[in-house]
């Protein structure tokens, strides 16, 4: 499986004396079974693009291609697209509209017209993979705190068997622990099933945590395209763009600038207490 975009703009209000470039010649691929991180300051491109990806938008101009098949071709089926590439947006009460957990997440297998029993099944796997057991399917989702509305949110869309799954800042209000929860179960999510996740986050401690790949994106243009560590490098240039570095990067480096023998390449809080214990274990010899 693959995504393929071959220099994509998306232009909003082309044909007014304002013309917006949200995204700006872009050319990238996904493969199958990474784990990408998304990253850029408001206003970047970034939901502009993955909007592209299942094709809730098309291209001004530009080429997208999935498993090798143009999406704009007459022949090309969408619906099939968009049953493959599932988007779980930021807000997850724009996903939410049933009066139940169980039948909101029945919604989109009921659509592609399986059996009954094929449907509930699905609905009972996605649940139980979101860490939701039966003591919630008749409750409300908009009772539900709201780490468990994203839950129900994933769960309507991983129903639906996706092969590629977009989260749009999925953790977004949620305090550490819930954003905790809810971030390890999508790493779970991609280590057991080789699911495609894109991850659009705005912070960059996750990013660094989860992520094998991390692309940047400033005034609608993809400007870094690697992994994490590759690109953290690039602090002071990701500032620029109102971006930075995990803090544990610019601790790395203020080490590194009073004299230790530090990897500054650190991204993680493990990473750099292993780092740390390293130079004492160095000093106590």
């Amino acid at each position: 499986m693959s995504i393929k975009l071959e220099h994509v703009n998306y232009i909003y209000e082309p044909d007014t004396a304002f013309p917006v470039h949200a995204t700006d010649d872009v050319s990238l691929e996904i493969h199958d079974g990474e784990f990408i991180a998304l990253i850029g300051h408001t206003g970047s491109g970034k939901s502009t693009l993955i909007q592209h990806l299942n094709g809730l938008i098309h291209p001004t101009s530009g080429t997208i291609y999935y498993n090798g098949k143009n999406i704009a071709d007459e022949d090309f089926s969408m619906k099939e697209l968009r049953s493959k590439v599932g988007l779980v947006f930021q807000y997850p009460e724009h996903q939410l509209f049933e009066m139940d957990v169980f039948t909101d997440v029945c919604f989109g297998p009921k659509n592609l017209g399986l059996s009954e029993e094929e449907i509930e099944q699905r609905a009972k796997d996605a649940l139980e993979m979101v860490g939701l057991d039966e003591s919630y399917y008749k409750q409300s989702p908009f009772e539900l705190s709201g780490g468990q509305k994203r839950r129900v949110a994933i769960a309507g869309v991983l129903a639906m068997k996706p092969e590629v799954l977009i989260l749009d800042e999925p953790t977004a209000g949620l305090d550490p622990k819930g954003r905790d929860e809810i971030l390890d179960q999508v790493a779970w999510l991609h280590k057991n099933s080789h699911m495609t996740i894109i991850l659009v986050s705005h912070s960059m401690e996750d990013v660094a945590r989860y992520a094998q790949r991390l692309i940047v994106m400033n005034k609608g243009k993809v400007m870094f395209d690697a992994a994490p560590v590759e690109v953290f490098r690039h602090y002071k240039e990701l500032e620029t763009m109102g971006l930075a570095a995990p803090q544990v990067t610019y601790i790395a480096h203020a080490l590194k600038e009073r004299g230790f023998d530090i990897n500054t390449d650190v991204t993680t809080v493990e990473e750099a207490k292993q780092e740390i214990l390293r130079l004492w274990r160095q000093q106590k010899c």
